[in-house]
């Protein structure tokens, strides 16, 4: 009699257990649908994607070629794949989506390693998780900033955002190329000093095209993605360098440059030509 009723316990835990995931997967995917129809808050639709909002800078140029002033609301200039030297790719990869090219806009694994060490580690210094893609999709499209004082308010508004992100993300990959989705992320990240997009960046910090910047320069800037302002080259040059030298080993680590060039271009002091 007692095994009886141990077996039956055993089934109804069973039960209950793979009820409360069935629910919860269910719940996942509704949430899912939901967002996608648009129903939580607009959804970028195809057109959008295929159009994505422009706040170039207006530049004016004398007859001889010199830029005379820019006219803005954001000043940003675009660039073009062709124009983005190898080393500069190579930067941005190894140290913000090491797995870029081989994921569809979402990195499962990254995801589940940065879950694992926030909730079960406790650490907060593992990254965001989120893919060059999604950090595009949220550049192009950004999230809602009016602030809630309920937690669990500003908790759903978070999770919203981040599904609508990996959505969009998915349907990027889906639209573009990697190499355009590169570029185009390139062109919407901000540097500072109302600087947005590499080639405004380029000009504001070195005083150079995009094409003609060093390992150490498309080092500079790829380590102020993190935090513009902190890695700042102009504001705090002692911790700018200490992140290009961040960024340098990222290119070590991952085989795009050899130990040598790494050790010998981590001792160069840093270097920049700043033009407001």
């Amino acid at each position: 009699m007692k095994k009886q009723e141990n077996s039956r316990s055993s089934r109804r835990f069973v039960k209950i257990f793979w009820g409360i995931v069935g629910g919860s997967l269910l719940l996942v995917i509704a949430f899912f649908v939901l967002i996608a129809c648009g129903a939580l808050g607009h959804m970028p639709t195809f057109k959008d994607l295929e159009n994505p909002r422009s706040n170039a800078a207006t530049e004016v140029y004398s007859a001889d070629g010199e830029l005379l002033g820019t006219y803005f609301i954001e000043n940003r200039s675009y660039v073009t794949f062709e124009e983005l030297p190898q080393h500069l790719v190579d930067a941005l990869v190894a140290t913000e989506d090491v797995r870029y090219y081989r994921h569809s806009g979402i990195d499962a694994q990254g995801l589940v390693r940065v879950l694992f060490k926030t909730f079960l580690l406790n650490r907060d210094e593992s990254g965001g998780g989120s893919t060059l893609t999604q950090q595009l999709a949220k550049n192009l499209f950004p999230r809602d900033t009016v602030y809630s004082s309920n937690r669990v308010v500003r908790g759903l508004k978070l999770a919203v955002s981040k599904f609508k992100e990996w959505i969009t993300a998915v349907k990027l990959e889906r639209n573009y190329t990697k190499d355009e989705i590169l570029t185009m992320y390139l062109n919407t990240v901000g540097f500072g000093y109302n600087s947005f997009g590499v080639r405004r960046a380029s000009r504001t910090f070195f005083n150079k095209s995009v094409d003609s910047l060093d390992v150490c320069e498309s080092a500079v800037l790829v380590g102020m993605l993190k935090a513009p302002t902190r890695y700042s080259p102009k504001r705090n040059p002692e911790l700018s360098k200490e992140r290009r030298n961040t960024v340098i080993g990222q290119m070590v680590k991952y085989k795009k440059l050899t130990k040598a060039e790494g050790d010998s271009l981590s001792a160069l002091p840093l270097e920049i030509r700043f033009q407001e």
